[in-house]
């Protein structure tokens, strides 16, 4: 025990040589992973033209923001060309008929164009032997504000295809 008072900084020598052995040990273990990342690092960019990763990541960043943009406008178009579908007058319907009994054939007609909102409008010609009356109402949710004929109304049925 004498010696170890006489010399206590033999011990303090001693672990500190374990304390650098230890991180040399560890030292040259990461000289070894860094040199396997750098091997995979250079395989990585090699051919991109661009030596730098974060330039690579920075593009394919600016990338994804352009096509999120472009995505979220052709999504914004495709909602309105919904939209503008359903305003479209492509029901059709036209119920022919003889409106005077006196005479005639099936002359006078009722032809609806609706949309798919069931708005448009019901034209009727009413034929007679010496004049066609020709007439308009509005349509709103099937209905007009103006008194429709069954024949009107038969228009419309088969504009929304109801029959």
């Amino acid at each position: 025990m004498e010696a170890w008072n006489l010399q206590p900084m033999d011990g303090v020598t001693i672990g500190l040589a374990i304390v650098v052995l230890i991180l040399v040990i560890r030292s040259i273990a990461l000289g070894g992973k860094l040199k396997k990342l750098r091997k995979s690092y250079t395989q990585f960019t090699s051919g991109s033209g661009i030596e730098d990763l974060e330039h690579i990541i920075i593009a394919m960043k600016e990338k994804q923001a352009h096509q999120e943009q472009q995505h979220a406008a052709l999504q914004q178009q495709v909602e309105e060309l919904q939209r503008l579908v359903k305003e479209q007058k492509g029901h059709v319907g036209i119920h022919r008929y003889n409106a005077f009994s006196d005479g005639g054939s099936d002359l006078s007609f009722s032809l609806a164009i609706l949309s798919e909102t069931e708005e448009g409008l019901v034209l009727s010609g009413l034929h007679n032997r010496e004049n066609t009356f020709v007439y308009a109402k509005p349509i709103r949710d099937g209905n007009s504000d103006y008194t429709l004929t069954p024949e009107e109304k038969k228009a419309i049925n088969l504009a929304l295809k109801r029959e």
